[in-house]
């Protein structure tokens, strides 16, 4: 759109938008926010707003859309939560005092991973900017929630670098887990993550630069000389991904961020690691029908009682440690909590009362806090002293470590409570936020306009009585100020000194000099009192900012207090045992239970099972069983048992002894990817691909069916042979939940595999679910029965009965008799000769077969295969 014929409105408007270009413009008109041009089309649609126009010069009209000011903030919350960037053009000056267009200028960018304010974040979760760099062969992913001051960063090396710039699984990994509300790539490797299928908001960036240089402008943004101090100076790739999360946020006018004062490094071998689909099986954070939080694990342990608490909470649960020694400290802990009650009521009780430090010290660091924030800030600092008092009673060290890690933040409190009143209003511009003695000259002026106020409270009854008109008032309205009223028919009692200042249809107003000088004193005094409790506010709010580092601490520190209180909670409810977690391998659960499953059961008694997995005796659990019966809750229980145990929880059975786990996998149905155009079956062996090639020994594998999506023989060949990989090649401990009966036959030629099933009660043609894991194998599936429990018309339950029977009976070609047009769809027979094998190939490879060479399976599968295409033809 040339400029040169525009109003000069509207060529301000356009040199403001080619500084982003990319962003929503929202243009501050008044008591509007504007939308023109390209970016009204999309606001109108995207918010469902009415698409006006307006003259833009020589005759031409612009598409225009607008919201109120005061509700800007609820429009920008749905543009960001559709992916949008918004940037934020507000008036730089006072219009009253503007020679000609009001300077207007960029005040903000916001972005899905930019957001400060509250109104535009989950209290529950974090809000993370994640960048990615390469160099070489190494990745770095650094991420960073600007509402927490959360700043960390990582490297991951590339086990298969390739010349197309593709995602390492590690990296991919990390990025589910992270989950950040916007990813930073350079467009190479933006590319690669939407070709990937990531759907979080991608922004572009400039390629990495160089080692140096980022070290160097990270450097520069802590004040410090080198980053030694933080543990990072030997990272290349990771340098450099956490320079560009800051040149996004300085581009997104986020300079000043003095709340950005660590850098924490982390190593993904400090964690066991957990790919998506293990994330998905387990609902560690949300259910796979509906992706709902309510029925995860994560709702069930979460009896946070802060926001930083439940963030925390989160992370710790798709972080679990693996360090054995941090583990234990955690569990003793928790134990100390259960045991002394008294302990633990108190600590919950002056828990209750703090609010999220982490973001309200982050918004003061920002200069986006108002005067209630502050105020809740001083109250939560306010029951830091007594929480610390509760923990000196303490026994467990990680329980007196926190109360040592957490600072006085009674100089942050004496600060805000010295300034703010009690209760001030959210808008800080408009006065009423200073505490009387605060200030000497803001007294001043509250004195001076107290005082003109009073003058014209007593001017209504002195001039009654001066002029005898009962009737007259002084009013006040924000157009004409402060004026004396007089109705008509008392105007000539009206004294000369009465100056006319309008004329109403009743009544006539006038002023006095005396009026107009006390008006003077008292607006003018308003005025200053509200700039001037504007820029103490500010002062104060900038002086709670240099708390910033201590009230962080200690805001981490209560939240893993936070976490500690909520596993002891949880374990006293539900019966939880703390578990022994070694250095060894094996896993040995005496009566574990599904902690999510046991919860939702109405009317019903949860059945625990047992569980023994080692590398020497018991390394892969071939489980057998109709479906219904419960394979897929005990699969998941003690994978789920497992990894409670290494978040520190305790965990319910009567008695666990966790050998460390390194990953946990998962393969537990499946289904189309339409992203990426997999089908069902190809995304079942792209995920037992992942755990063939990324387990083991250490690691523990769940396997719910593999090869279902196929043909019968197909699917059992694969299933045999991921089962022999496993056992022979990776040595994981391995659950593997199966309808192939005939992998049962694997505990007889392969050492360290072990057969159990579900038990069932029969009774007719009606089955009763046990529940209970037995050991042995078992030859049918009872897939009639459930599909009798299910609701199947009674005519197909019959039907399906007598084909099953034929089946059996190894005749289903001879009495299954084919449908009229299956029938014309079949070849004539050919005549099957055994001693005549020319005439046909398939009794030429059947008599050709060495049976006595072969394993008995292998046998079997070869025959019964052999069997089927005979029948066939």
């Amino acid at each position: 759109m040339p400029g040169a014929d525009l109003t000069p409105m509207f060529r301000q408007w356009q040199a403001v938008k080619r500084q982003y270009p990319d962003a929503l413009l929202l243009f501050r008109m008044g008591d509007f926010y504007e939308m023109f041009d390209e970016d009204a089309r999309i606001g109108a649609r995207e918010l469902e707003l009415t698409l006006t126009s307006r003259e833009a010069g020589q005759g031409r009209r612009i598409p225009m859309c607008g919201v109120p000011h005061h509700a800007v903030q609820r429009y920008i919350r749905q543009l960001v939560k559709k992916g949008y960037r918004a940037a934020i053009c507000d008036q730089v000056e006072d219009p009253k005092q503007a020679k000609g267009l009001v300077k207007r200028e960029i005040t903000r960018v916001i972005t899905p991973g930019t957001l400060l304010e509250d109104e535009f974040l989950d209290r529950t979760l974090g809000n993370f900017l994640t960048a990615l760099a390469s160099e070489g062969p190494t990745w770095g992913l650094a991420s960073v929630d600007i509402s927490t001051g959360d700043f960390v960063v990582t490297e991951i090396a590339d086990d298969r670098p390739s010349p197309v710039v593709h995602l390492p699984d590690a990296a991919w990994e990390e990025l589910g887990r992270i989950d950040p509300a916007e990813v930073l790539a350079p467009p190479d490797i933006a590319q690669a993550l939407r070709a990937r299928g990531l759907e979080r908001h991608i922004a572009e960036a400039d390629a990495a630069t160089g080692f140096r240089t980022a070290a160097q402008r990270l450097a520069d943004h802590f004040g410090v000389a080198s980053l030694h101090g933080f543990g990072c100076e030997e990272m290349t790739a990771g340098l450099a991904a956490a320079a560009s999360v800051l040149d996004y946020l300085a581009a997104n006018r986020l300079e000043s961020l003095p709340h950005l004062r660590l850098l924490r490094p982390y190593s993904l071998s400090d964690f066991m690691l957990l790919d998506a689909a293990t994330k998905r099986n387990l609902e560690l954070t949300e259910t796979i029908r509906g992706g709902s939080q309510r029925g995860s694990v994560l709702a069930l342990l979460d009896r946070t009682l802060t926001p930083m608490g439940g963030r925390m909470l989160r992370q710790w649960l798709l972080h679990p440690l693996l360090d054995v020694a941090a583990i234990g400290r955690r569990h003793e802990a928790v134990e100390n909590l259960l045991r002394d009650q008294a302990l633990t009521g108190v600590l919950r009780d002056r828990l209750k009362g703090v609010y999220d430090l982490e973001r309200l010290i982050s918004r003061a660091a920002a200069g986006t806090a108002n005067a209630r924030d502050l105020r809740v800030l001083s109250a939560s600092a306010a029951r830091v002293p007594d929480i610390l008092s509760a923990l000196a009673c303490a026994q467990a060290d990680l329980l007196r470590d926190l109360a040592v890690r957490q600072s006085d933040l009674t100089p942050l409190r004496e600060l805000i409570d010295h300034a703010v009143v009690d209760d001030p209003p959210a808008i800080t511009t408009e006065g009423g936020l200073i505490r009387p003695g605060f200030s000497p000259d803001l007294d001043t002026l509250r004195e001076a306009a107290v005082s003109g106020k009073a003058w014209i409270a007593a001017l209504e009854d002195q001039e009654r009585l001066r002029t005898g008109i009962k009737s007259l008032k002084v009013g006040f309205n924000q157009v004409f100020g402060y004026y004396i009223e007089v109705t008509r028919p008392n105007l000539a009692m009206v004294p000369e000194t009465y100056l006319r200042k309008q004329t109403m249809v009743n009544a006539e107003r006038f002023v006095t000099p005396e009026l107009k000088e006390k008006e003077a004193q008292v607006l003018g005094a308003e005025e200053r009192i509200a700039e001037l409790e504007h820029r103490l506010f500010t002062e104060v709010r900038a002086q709670a900012a240099e708390h910033t580092e201590a009230v962080l601490t200690t805001a981490r520190a209560l939240a893993e207090l936070d976490v500690l209180l909520s596993y002891a909670d949880v374990a006293l409810e539900n019966g939880y045992v703390r578990p022994e977690v070694h250095d060894g391998t094996s896993i040995d659960i005496v009566a574990g239970r599904h902690p999510v499953v046991e919860t939702t059961l109405a009317g019903e008694s949860f059945v625990p099972n047992d569980a023994r997995l080692d590398c020497e005796h018991y390394q892969l659990l071939i489980i057998t069983g109709p479906n219904m019966a419960g394979k897929s809750t005990y699969l998941r229980q003690v994978a789920l048992i497992a990894l409670l145990a290494q978040i520190g929880s305790f965990v319910p059975a009567e008695r666990a002894s966790i050998g460390l786990v390194d990953r946990i996998f998962t393969r537990v149905g499946a289904m189309d990817d339409l992203v990426t155009g997999q089908s069902t079956f190809m995304v079942e062996m792209t995920e037992t691909a992942l755990i063939l090639h990324n387990a083991t020994d250490r690691s523990l594998v769940v396997l719910d069916e593999i090869g279902r999506g196929t043909s019968t023989f197909d699917g059992l060949s694969i299933a045999w042979a991921v089962a022999e990989h496993l056992v022979n090649q990776v040595g994981a401990k391995t659950l593997f939940a199966t309808h192939y009966h005939h992998l049962n036959e694997l505990a007889e030629v392969l050492p360290r595999v072990r057969n159990y099933r579900i038990t069932v009660k029969e009774s007719g043609d009606d089955i009763v679910f046990l529940r209970r894991i037995v050991p042995g194998g078992t030859d049918r599936s009872y897939g009639i029965q459930v599909a009798r429990l299910a609701g199947l018309p009674l005519n197909v339950i019959d039907r399906a009965k007598e084909v099953l029977a034929q089946l059996e009976t190894e005749d289903l070609g001879k009495q299954v008799a084919p449908t009229a047009a299956a029938a014309a769809r079949v070849s004539p027979p050919i005549q099957l000769q055994l001693f005549e094998p020319a005439e046909h190939p398939l009794a030429r490879e059947l008599k050709s077969l060495d049976i006595d060479s072969m394993t008995p399976v292998d046998a079997l599968l070869r025959l019964r295969k052999l069997r089927d295409e005979i029948a066939g033809d």
